[in-house]
């Protein structure tokens, strides 16, 4: 439920973006979602076609790019995925430590008409 707020923001600033490019409606919003952002990519779809009714971006599509969390390495700072049960790097076996990467919340850009 939290989805929906943010997904109130991402309408606004997608309104605003057209009005003040000139354009007469958003076709595309691209969105970059990590799994660890706390936010379901499918709930701000489902939020983002129900407050868009009635607004420029009415109809538009939106698009999610998931990032999936990363560890990074301490010993040879490699950046790799956790496997089930195991911190270990598959570079050198040291015990990967959690990183940002996975927490993204943006808009990436949005396309207009």
């Amino acid at each position: 439920m939290h989805e929906y707020p943010i997904t109130e923001q991402i309408i606004k600033i997608a309104g605003e973006h057209c009005m003040k490019s000139g354009g007469s409606r958003v076709t595309k919003v691209n969105l970059v979602i990590g799994d660890y952002s706390g936010y379901v990519g499918e709930s701000v779809q489902m939020y983002f076609d129900i407050i868009a009714q009635d607004t420029v971006c009415e109809g538009a599509a939106v698009d999610i790019r998931h990032i999936k969390p990363k560890l990074r390495c301490p010993d040879c700072g490699e950046l790799f995925e956790k496997r089930p049960m195991s911190f270990d790097c598959p570079k050198c076996g040291g015990q990967g430590e959690p990183t940002e990467i996975g927490k993204e919340f943006y808009i990436e850009s949005i396309e207009i008409e």
